[in-house]
Formats: structure tokens, C-alpha cells, sequence
């Protein structure tokens, strides 16, 4: 409809037709901020006016606070928390919110092989220990922590909406799908509100939906693997759709002169080496959030085949070698290049 002038037809005493154009309402761009999740929420949009952009925004950053209290594995009064305490026990009931993001969580560790796997977190947490202490987590430690890992053993019924944890002292990460699946739901906020021109960034996830009133989608940078605060050597031009970035550019230790990342591999329970990071383009944040992780696990050959077997997602694999930074794309990757990038 913004496209376009409104016609108002005004019958004239003299029986001749009028006609009235009036102009849509001029959209003005607006940006805010907020920390959530550990890290910093970003939402710019277009609105008519400053009112409907804050009344907008504030319900938007409201409904991801609310989302962090059911998903957060660092508060202990998450319900994602409690469920983890009733670990090894009868099923639970949850909310809609957690049961749909771990419906999520299962179908994207059966189409990676388990590379990504929510219940990693035992592991996840020795190495956040390591990289205080900047010492290896220890060998047994590793071998026990991984006993608790399979996302299999995380039973979900949908008709009663309970989740089962058959192992007990299971605990689940959410950090490899939470933040994109937040994003996704402040964008619907957002569109409750009448305002479909936006865009939600939540940290590397990050959330479209209309493109700009001028523009023919949004702008969004791959930040370059060695120095993410760098210019991006390349652009993306996205609309109504999801992207994110997984990868060890800001979070890894460096442990007797070898540099571990964050993404630890399932299988292994060792933090990937290697400097490499995988962009992932998908129909929503949800589903690039869950993919990246487990793609950045599996590598350019297994992940390329995961990709190229559905039509609705692409990727960007860099990864360093000895001949430097190389980059490999799926195929469908290069239609949503900025233009001047390809």
C-alpha cells in the first residue's frame, strides 16, 4: 500500500468526481539498544512517528526479557533451569516458548549429527572455567562431563507439551539457538505494531523483515574472520529472513599457545581449533542460529551437503589454511550478496 497514492473519491454538488490524493505517511528511521542475553540487542525500524517507534521498540525488548527468563542457563530461576533440576526424573510440563525452541533444538542436532546439541552444556561449562583460568580442562573431567551429552536423550511430547530428561544431572545450553529465536519474536512484535520495516540484531543473529522505504532490502555485513571490527569485505542484501555468524573471533582461549574456540564439538567435548566461522542466510533467525553452530563443528565438506540439500538456506564457510583465509560458498549464497560485493 505504500507504494502507491490512496484515492479519495468526493462527490462535488455539481455532480463532478474530485479526486484527493493523499500521500501514505512519510516513515522515519529509529534505533534502539538494550542488553539482553549477554549481549547487546539492536532494533532499527521505520515508523511514522517517535511514539509509535517507542510504544513499538518497549514491547519488543520486553517479550526478549521475557524469553531470557524461560531460556537463560545462567539464572537459576529460568525455567529451563528448573527443568534441568528435575533431570533423570518424570516428564515436565512447559511453556510453548521452551518446548517449540527444543522441538527446534532436535531437529537441527538430527540434520547436523549431533555437531549441534543442546544438552553440551556440562562440557560448555569447564570450558568457561578454562578461559578464566587459561588451564586445559582435564581429561577425566571431559570424558564425565561428555557421559551427559545426547541431545536424544532429551524426550519431547508434543501432545501434553512435556520434556523428559532420561539422564540425570543433564544440563541444556540454549546459547546456539536462543538469541535468533529471540530475535525472530521481537520482529513479530514489531509487527503487531503495525511496523514491518525492521530489522533485530542480537549480537551475530540477526533478523529482517521489510526492506526500507529506500532501499531494496537491508544492508548487513560479514564481518572479516581475523579482525571483526574491521570493515566487512563483503555485504548481504536481505529481506524477511535470518542471519547469523558463528564462530571464534570474539570469544576463545588461548591455552600453551594453542587458541580454542567457544563452539565445542559434541563428540569431543574439546573446543574447535583453527580460526574458521560460518554465515548462514535462512527463512528466519531461529534456524540460522541453529544451524551455524553445528555447521562451524562439521566443516566445509559434511556442512556444504547439509546446505545444498535445502533450498531454503545458504552459507559462507572461511576457514584459515596454510595458504591464508579461504572462503567457500554454497550455492545459492551468491543471490544475496549486496550487489557491489559479488
Amino acid at each position: 500500500m505504500a507504494k502507491h497514492l490512496l484515492l479519495s473519491l468526493l462527490i462535488l454538488p455539481c455532480g463532478l468526481v474530485a479526486v484527493n490524493a493523499l500521500q501514505p505517511p512519510t516513515l522515519q528511521r529509529y534505533t534502539f539498544t538494550e542488553p539482553h542475553m549477554g549481549t547487546t540487542f539492536r532494533i532499527v525500524l521505520y515508523a511514522p512517528d517517535e511514539a509509535t517507534a517507542n510504544k513499538a521498540a518497549k514491547a519488543a525488548f520486553a517479550r526478549v526479557a521475557e524469553l531470557n527468563l524461560i531460556m537463560s542457563d545462567y539464572r537459576a530461576d529460568s525455567e529451563l533451569m528448573k527443568l534441568c533440576e528435575k533431570a533423570g526424573g518424570e516428564p515436565v510440563k512447559v511453556s510453548p516458548e521452551l518446548f517449540e525452541v527444543l522441538q527446534k533444538s532436535e531437529e537441527f542436532s538430527k540434520l547436523t549429527d549431533g555437531a549441534f546439541d543442546v544438552s553440551i552444556s556440562p562440557v560448555v561449562r569447564l570450558w568457561r572455567k578454562a578461559r578464566r583460568s587459561r588451564e586445559m580442562p582435564k581429561a577425566e573431567e571431559i570424558k564425565k562431563a561428555l557421559e551427559l551429552v545426547d541431545y536424544r536423550k532429551i524426550k519431547l511430547d508434543a501432545k501434553n507439551r512435556t520434556v523428559q530428561l532420561l539422564l540425570m544431572g543433564m544440563l541444556l545450553d540454549l546459547g546456539g539457538i536462543a538469541k535468533g529465536y529471540a530475535a525472530d519474536a521481537a520482529l513479530a512484535v514489531l509487527r503487531q505494531h503495525g511496523i514491518t520495516r525492521a530489522l533485530v540484531a542480537a549480537g551475530g543473529d540477526i533478523a529482517v523483515g521489510d526492506a526500507p522505504p529506500d532501499a531494496k532490502g537491508w544492508k548487513v555485513g560479514i564481518a572479516p574472520l581475523k579482525n571483526p571490527q574491521a570493515e566487512p569485505e563483503q555485504y548481504l542484501l536481505l529481506v524477511n529472513a535470518g542471519v547469523s555468524t558463528a564462530g571464534d573471533a570474539e570469544q576463545f582461549v588461548e591455552i600453551a599457545g594453542k587458541r580454542y574456540s567457544h563452539i565445542i564439538d559434541p563428540k569431543t567435548g574439546i573446543g574447535l581449533t583453527g580460526r574458521r566461522s560460518v554465515t548462514v542466510v535462512a527463512p528466519n533467525a531461529t534456524t540460522s542460529d541453529g544451524l551455524d553452530t553445528g555447521l562451524c563443528v562439521l566443516g566445509v565438506e559434511r556442512g556444504l551437503k547439509i546446505v545444498e540439500a535445502r533450498e531454503d538456506v545458504a552459507a559462507l564457510f572461511v576457514f584459515e589454511s596454510d595458504k591464508g583465509v579461504e572462503k567457500t560458498a554454497s550455492k545459492r549464497f551468491a543471490k544475496y550478496l549486496w550487489p557491489e560485493t559479488k
